[in-house]
């Protein structure tokens, strides 16, 4: 009797911070994969504005209702975490076709480097296709309203950060 090989999927990024689009497409990936692996990047060179901890427990805190999701930190090539992790699909989200052309020069980079690895993208739902990392921060900062953007530990995060 031969046993199934589990679809893993890796969702990397650095979540600075963790938006509602990540969520959504997320809760699709859930659903379409036996188990997907929230991969947070430590990604120094991008000088993120919350630490590796708190957006690794922030992801934690967005996702805690998916039971096949599971989130980890990491600083290693993608191709190799994904070995360490027995996952081949990389999932992506693509908000504009501005994304795509990057994303398709990363799909192919990763695949040269294991061709077992196949990118599967999804767009956002309409409602979260306007929001990003970026735009959340800036709006954060500057004192806006967020909540409408963010799971609400993520928002309180983020103000408890830029008012300290």
């Amino acid at each position: 009797m031969s046993t199934r090989k589990l679809n893993i999927a890796v969702y990397p990024g650095t979540f600075d911070p963790i938006t509602n689009g990540h969520f959504d497409l997320i809760e699709r990936g859930a659903r379409m994969f036996d188990k997907v692996v929230i991969a947070v990047a430590a990604s120094p060179g991008k000088s993120p504005h919350l630490d590796l901890e708190t957006r690794m427990a922030l992801a934690k805190t967005v996702c805690a209702s998916l039971p096949n999701v599971e989130v980890i930190g990491f600083s290693t090539l993608l191709t190799t975490m994904m070995h360490e992790q027995g996952a081949t699909i990389i999932l992506r989200g693509l908000r504009a076709v501005s994304d795509f052309e990057y994303e398709l020069q990363l799909a192919n980079m990763n695949r040269a480097q294991n061709p077992e690895l196949e990118s599967v993208f999804l767009t956002p739902a309409v409602e979260n296709s306007y929001i990003s990392s970026t735009i959340v921060r800036e709006i954060a900062k500057l004192g806006g309203d967020i909540s409408p953007l963010v799971h609400p530990q993520v928002a309180e995060a983020l103000r408890n950060h830029y008012t300290s």
